[in-house]
């Protein structure tokens, strides 16, 4: 049964290629959704797949773009809605 991801990503993680590293490696693993800056200097990232693989996913988000800074992971859990086919980055 898949599941949404919505993670807020906060430190140093905007203007160092976190978006295209994120949505490489969604690509990789086949998940569907969207990466996206925030005003805030946070980047959000819905994700839909199942949920081992979105557990693993986390962990990447903390290690997975060598020039980030990752000091928090926010994280809500949600049923999928299947709306995504694609993973895309926002602007």
């Amino acid at each position: 049964m898949n599941k949404r991801l919505t993670l807020k990503i906060s430190g140093l993680v905007q203007g160092v290629g976190y978006r295209y590293s994120a949505q490489a490696e969604a690509k990789r693993r086949n998940f569907f959704g969207y990466v996206a800056n925030l005003s805030d200097g946070v980047v959000e990232l819905v994700v839909e797949s199942n949920e081992p693989d979105l557990k693993d996913f986390i962990s990447w988000c903390y290690n997975g773009v060598e020039m980030a800074q990752v000091q928090r992971v926010e994280q809500v859990w949600s049923p999928a809605t299947g709306e995504f086919f694609d993973f895309m980055i926002k602007f």
